[in-house]
């Protein structure tokens, strides 16, 4: 009796799929979440809890040694695939669970770069003790799920962010790839190197792990200072996107952004502002057109906010609508669902209790700092930013049918769009300041509510190359 055979075909017939999205790749990871949730094969958010790593997206160099550290992290047995085009997706779920359920296809695995003669289970045991950096807010699950079945009890978190200034730390190295700022060995990027000449000599104890600085926390007190990069490939993170904490206890002290040319080797184009950009080369768009596309990459950063707070379930309905009307549905089949989103997610205390006070953002902070759209709207925290996207998405389905031009002026999903500055741009920059002083849990929600798409800035590159 085969029961090595029996067992992994039992794996293989629902796994859990950790999705990778490469630059340029977000119409593929579009193309893969739907199939991944018509199959009912379950998301992962770790390497630990994977089964099958899916990359999606054009092929970049840059983040290739990050990929094959985040691809040597997966516990066996496993099975990967990089799906390049959205016409690729299913074939390519099809081959890697074949792979997943067979006993040879695992015995012929590749060897891991870095010999670990652990088995298995011990290294699961120790990515799943990183996992609050990777996914940011399992405390909030259990609020979340309670909160909406009566009267809830939520801590105040008004003190999500701290008063004082942190001086901005670069620690910028060869290496960019940790996956969600697991500190340990084979995750993605080498993150303990970061540590060297930081309080710890360069020493490490047992499984990479490197031992904490000291430095003066805002009191004037003197604790362990740890370094850890957030990025590129945590679960519902921007694409591309690299940030490099000091951290105090759960506060952050400082942070930077990583600023290596992601999108030098190939040039990359936004699908989220594709309408914006069709338009400037002379094309006919409509504002219809426009303002689907708009919506739908609304729907698309709300969805990623509500996983990181813990809420799955309202993430996928606003998946669910994200594509329905990427498939041209009419607003009459949106409007009822759209309103029951709307008033679950808007009206929701807890989720409110949660993000208020977090990551403040006035108009007039926003206009110094070239912010647009909604979030510059917001005039305010994180729940501020997604009750304006909603509100905004509600306005944009009622204009699906506007057959007039797309008028150039008219904002794109995170702001108006300039080939010369995009929206993005500006929201990146903000990143560092608005991180200073908030809880590490507050900071993945800070980015989600902001949601910057990196690959706004690969078209001006291309395009400010083009003029070159």
């Amino acid at each position: 009796m085969d029961l090595t055979g029996t067992m992994l075909r039992a794996a293989a017939a629902r796994p859990r799929v950790l999705v990778v999205g490469m630059p340029g790749g977000a119409a593929v990871r579009l193309a893969a979440e739907r199939q991944l949730r018509l199959r009912d094969w379950p998301p992962a958010t770790t390497p630990a809890q994977a089964d099958l790593l899916l990359v999606v997206g054009p092929l970049c160099p840059y983040l290739h040694t990050a990929l094959e550290r985040l691809w040597q992290n997966l516990p066996a047995p496993r099975a990967r695939a990089h799906v390049r085009t959205a016409d690729e997706v299913l074939a390519a779920l099809d081959a890697a669970r074949a792979r997943l359920a067979s006993s040879a296809a695992q015995r012929e695995q590749e060897p891991p770069a870095e010999t670990d003669s652990r088995p298995p289970q011990d290294r699961r045991h120790e990515s799943s003790s990183d996992q609050d950096g990777m996914e940011g807010h399992a405390f909030l699950d259990k609020a979340a799920q309670d909160g909406e079945h009566g009267e809830e009890s939520v801590p105040d978190r008004s003190n999500g962010r701290y008063t004082g200034s942190g001086s901005a730390h670069s620690s910028r190295k060869q290496h960019h790839g940790n996956h969600g700022g697991e500190e340990k060995r084979g995750d993605g990027g080498d993150a303990h190197e970061d540590h060297q000449g930081h309080g710890g000599g360069g020493m490490e104890m047992p499984g990479g792990l490197p031992i904490a600085g000291q430095g003066e926390d805002r009191d004037g007190l003197t604790l362990d200072q740890l370094h850890v990069p957030l990025g590129p490939f945590l679960s519902d993170w921007p694409t591309g996107l690299t940030l490099r904490l000091v951290l105090q206890g759960d506060v952050v002290q400082a942070a930077d952004l990583d600023e290596e040319p992601l999108f030098a080797s190939r040039p990359v184009e936004s699908f989220w502002v594709q309408p914006w950009l069709r338009s400037a080369a002379g094309e006919a768009v409509g504002s219809g057109e426009a303002a689907r596309r708009r919506a739908a990459a609304r729907l698309d950063s709300l969805g990623r906010l509500l996983v990181v707070a813990g809420w799955p379930a309202e993430a996928m309905k606003a998946r669910r609508l994200r594509d329905d009307l990427l498939d041209g549905a009419p607003a009459a089949a949106l409007a009822s669902r759209l309103e029951r989103l709307g008033r679950r997610v808007g009206r929701s205390r807890t989720l409110f209790w949660l993000t208020r006070s977090m990551g403040v953002l006035t108009a007039q902070d926003a206009q110094a700092a070239g912010v647009s759209g909604p979030a510059a709207r917001a005039d305010g925290d994180v729940a501020a930013r997604y009750r304006q996207w909603l509100t905004d998405i509600r306005l944009d389905v009622t204009r699906l049918d506007d057959p007039s031009a797309l008028d150039p002026a008219e904002e794109s999903p995170r702001g108006r769009w300039d080939a010369q500055q995009p929206p993005s741009a500006a929201l990146v920059a903000l990143l560092p300041r608005l991180l200073d002083g908030a809880e590490l849990a507050a900071a993945r929600l800070i980015v989600a509510s902001l949601d910057p798409d990196l690959d706004e800035l690969a078209a001006h590159s291309r395009e400010g190359a083009a003029r070159g």
